[in-house]
């Protein structure tokens, strides 16, 4: 994930921040393509920069990185942001996907005048999603009559690079989520949560997925990586303590509307650890605000615990660090590769994502 300025819980500052500096796009993106990523997410706040702009510098810089963007439907109209996604995956050789984000927090969706409920949010999503797809494809003009969209002689003359269309990620856990994701997504995204529990989530959005349709799962998590064992968990405190530092004197987070953060926050008050090393103290510290789950280890740990993702049936890992340029950087060099290798034996094995027991 790459931000506008160096920013994350350990400077205090949301990594979907309002200050934009050209430069650190830049490099940040740079570091990215030569640490070997194959995309990187662009977020969405609604007081951050925009995702489509800081992409597209961000993509005139690179060549063969791609970009995720966090995209909230329901602020610009879908048959716009169908062109818009179009224009801007041919201009970065189709480069470019959509991760959409319905939005968790009333107070988030009001700061741009959006009053609708959870529920609602969930059936305008889907409509927005069918209306986006029906643009990118569509070789005729089309109508389309719904509960919150209604548009007559639809149409574009720009289609994405990608045919037949951009890549949709989804996130979102709640029941109304689970039902529109699985029916839209290509990937649907998850924060980093025991292996068991991800299995379940998989489960559950492949039993909701309609005839035809079989998305891919990926999963979010902060890797916190040391030479040894021993060194990794007093990073991981130390980076703890900065973040209570930083913090200071505020208020104890207050319980979340997102139910993804719900869920982190109710497995951090069942402990600490999880599995081999998911680290959980720093999701209750911050009231889960976005990923904020940890693996904590040697870059060999962590790519195992990784790798247990993708025996679970998660081909894609979105990893983050809490020092965010330095530790793309070290996840360039030292854990991407272990991933890589991990699955590279694994298809020698015949042994693809999701197929190992529990």
């Amino acid at each position: 994930m790459i931000s506008t300025t160096l920013a994350s819980e350990l400077y205090g500052k949301s990594i979907i921040t309002g200050d934009v500096d050209r430069e650190f796009i830049a490099r940040f993106a740079r570091v990215h393509e030569d640490g070997g990523f194959d995309r990187v997410l662009v977020g969405y706040g609604s007081t951050g920069a925009d995702g489509f702009v800081v992409a597209a510098h961000a993509a005139s810089v690179t060549t063969r990185l791609e970009y995720l963007i966090a995209h909230r439907p329901g602020f610009v109209a879908p048959t716009l942001a169908a062109r818009k996604a179009a224009t801007l995956d041919h201009v970065t050789g189709g480069r470019i996907a959509l991760h959409i984000i319905t939005g968790g927090s009333d107070v988030e969706q009001q700061r741009d005048g959006d009053f609708l409920d959870h529920d609602a949010r969930y059936r305008r999503t889907d409509e927005y999603l069918d209306i986006v797809r029906t643009t990118w494809t569509s070789d005729r003009p089309f109508d389309y009559d719904g509960e919150f969209y209604r548009v007559r002689g639809a149409f574009s003359e720009v289609k994405p690079w990608q045919r037949p269309a951009i890549p949709i990620y989804f996130g979102g856990v709640s029941g109304p989520a689970l039902a529109v994701g699985a029916r839209h997504c290509d990937v649907y995204a998850l924060w980093g949560e025991p292996v068991a529990a991800i299995r379940q989530s998989i489960a559950e959005v492949r039993a909701a997925a309609p005839p035809g349709r079989h998305p891919r799962f990926s999963v979010s998590v902060r890797p916190i990586l040391g030479a040894t064992e021993d060194q990794a968990w007093a990073r991981a405190r130390a980076i703890l303590a900065r973040i209570l530092e930083v913090r200071g004197n505020a208020n104890a987070p207050a319980r979340p509307q997102s139910v993804g953060s719900q869920r982190l926050l109710d497995l951090a008050t069942q402990g600490e650890v999880h599995d081999k090393r998911l680290w959980t103290a720093i999701a209750a510290a911050t009231g889960a605000a976005g990923s904020t789950t940890a693996l904590v280890g040697t870059p060999e740990q962590v790519a195992e615990s990784l790798l247990d993702y993708y025996d679970a049936g998660a081909t894609t890992v979105l990893i983050r660090g809490f020092d965010p340029l330095q530790d793309a950087i070290d996840f360039g060099r030292d854990l991407i590769p272990l991933i890589r290798a991990g699955v590279e034996r694994r298809e020698r094995q015949g042994v693809p994502a999701g197929s190992r027991a529990t």
